[in-house]
């Protein structure tokens, strides 16, 4: 039999991409390690965990905190390829140069693979046009190689279209929920804010028989209101437009995988058919167009490392940040927290009318509702001092802070805020004619205009606390331990079953390339040496 041996370009172009594939597999894995060897094993790890916790816990609360410095110590090609010791800060572009250049590796391969097929290609189509020769002699072992890897490359290819397709779909799904998690946490930041004010706003007309907030005290409010709801106001409006263009551009990248995905396994598919069947030029037409979309597709896998990378460091920086949230970081441009200054002063201002409110409860009580009827002279036993009050006096209202605004504990006889509307129910009256008739200390009247000013200030009480987190950043740490704990290994995950899917498609649809031109060559070369055979045997073998 005649043997055929493949041509030189052939064989050296597998032979180097298989060089090149080989190289960046081994170059990825050993970037992808650790600087920093813990021994130990788990142990040494909660060891080092526990050390990195007590060096972060006494940086200064104003000093500015390096976040994730070990996993962002790359080098940094704009400072001649030195490590990069800035830590996670996306504003830096130093950071997203170091970043950018761990996919460096897709991006040579890209790169190579574009110019070296397409010399190749070039050099057949060359040989083909100027040099023709009888296509005759094939290798069996040859034929048979190059179908089964065929095979084995279109199956690969099938796969990897159906990990990059399950992941984008979780990748989009799960980057949806942290968005909206994040806006749901600002919106009801916003609107607890906005609460907050339209309790100021009602303390301002609450009195009780003419006993109201000083003037000075209404012009804090009034002064105060503006205030509160801008932050709320912006801080809704900013992170709610930020996730809108977040989310527009996660559809886009979204739809740019599910075409791809399409695409390549559409391409993949036709390859294959054409190549068993021996439709050359159909097959060569599918080779230009595969060429190109393996270079972008490499790219792809360079751009989906690189938002790996960088969501790996954005998780880490968050742990890091959680455990000193006073200090200035770079992830005070993601959620920065409301202005601190607006914060303290509704905190203070908060207090100083629960307080006021409470003294204005007590005047009345003291001075109108527990005076005795002897004890009111004649001349003065008329509306609204006297109501023919009497019974068991009425107790004090707990005020929950000292006049340096310090938290407070109850006297004894005291009634707490969240409790004295029930208590004052003990001591209504039945009235006729603005007076009562039966025992009791509270007209019906009486008893609401004291409540109406309960409920402001047991409101501006209530939200206290959450006014104390503003001033501390509890809020956005909170959010940051979700987002962390909760979002997080998603986010990670799904970003490497993208790039995954994409190494896996570009890689098989690459080899798929080659051997779509060899399987069909081998196949034309198979039936032009069976036709010269059968065609010699009849010359030698004449009928009779």
């Amino acid at each position: 039999m005649l043997s055929f041996k493949s041509k030189p370009a052939l064989s050296s172009l597998i032979l180097l991409l298989l060089i090149i594939v080989t190289l960046f597999f081994f170059s990825y894995s050993a970037s992808a390690k650790p600087h920093h060897y813990i021994k130990g094993g788990g142990d040494g790890f909660k060891t080092w965990e526990k050390t990195m916790r007590r060096s972060l816990a006494v940086v200064d609360n104003n000093s500015t905190l390096i976040l994730a410095a070990h996993r962002t110590h790359r080098p940094d090609p704009l400072d001649h390829f030195n490590d990069y010791n800035g830590g996670f800060n996306i504003s830096n572009e130093h950071y997203w140069a170091s970043v950018a250049l761990t996919a460096a590796p897709f991006f040579i391969i890209a790169i190579v693979w574009f110019i070296i097929f397409g010399l190749c290609m070039s050099f057949i189509c060359l040989c083909y046009c100027c040099c023709p020769r009888e296509p005759y002699g094939y290798s069996r072992a040859c034929y048979a190689l190059s179908l089964i890897f065929l095979v084995l490359f279109t199956v690969s290819a099938i796969v990897g279209c159906v990990v990059l397709y399950t992941g984008q779909g979780k990748f989009h799904s799960s980057t949806s929920n942290t968005l909206d998690y994040v806006v749901h946490t600002a919106h009801n930041t916003s609107e607890t804010l906005k609460n907050v004010s339209l309790y100021l706003d009602a303390a301002r007309g609450v009195g009780v028989d003419g006993i109201t907030l000083p003037e000075d005290a209404i012009k804090s409010i009034n002064d105060l209101d503006d205030k509160i709801n801008s932050s709320a106001n912006t801080l809704s409006s900013v992170t709610a437009n930020n996730k809108d263009q977040i989310q527009d551009g996660l559809n886009g990248v979204r739809m740019a995988l599910i075409v791809l995905a399409a695409v390549m396994l559409f391409l993949t598919f036709l390859g294959f058919v054409f190549s068993i069947f021996g439709w050359e030029c159909l097959v060569y037409t599918l080779v230009i167009a595969g060429w190109i979309l393996v270079a972008a597709t490499f790219i792809l896998c360079g751009v989906f490392l690189l938002l790996h990378n960088v969501v790996a460091d954005s998780c880490v920086s968050m742990d890091e940040w959680v455990l000193n949230p006073t200090a200035h970081t770079a992830l005070d441009d993601i959620i920065p927290c409301v202005d601190n200054t607006t914060a303290q002063q509704t905190l203070r201002e908060s207090k100083n009318v629960t307080n006021q409110l409470v003294s204005i409860l007590n005047q009345v009580i003291t001075e109108i509702c527990n005076l005795d009827y002897q004890s009111v002279p004649p001349q003065l036993r008329t509306a609204p001092i006297y109501y023919n009050q009497s019974g068991p006096k009425i107790p004090l209202v707990c005020s929950p802070f000292h006049s340096d605004l310090t938290d407070r504990n109850c006297a004894p006889g005291e009634v707490h805020l969240d409790s004295a509307s029930e208590v004052w129910k003990n001591y209504t009256c039945e009235v006729s004619g603005n007076l009562c008739t039966t025992p009791g200390r509270l007209t019906p009247s009486l008893y609401s205009n004291f409540s109406a000013v309960l409920n402001v200030s047991y409101g501006l009480y209530h939200y206290g606390p959450f006014l104390v987190n503003l001033v501390d950043c509890t809020f956005v740490r909170d959010t940051f331990t979700t987002i962390s704990h909760t979002y997080c290994p998603g986010l990670r995950r799904y970003t490497e079953w993208i790039y995954v899917g994409l190494v896996l498609v570009s890689a098989a649809v690459m080899f798929s390339l080659i051997f779509w031109v060899i399987y069909a060559r081998e196949r034309r070369h198979r039936v032009y040496t069976k036709q010269f055979m059968g065609t010699s045997y009849e010359d030698q073998h004449p009928p009779k």
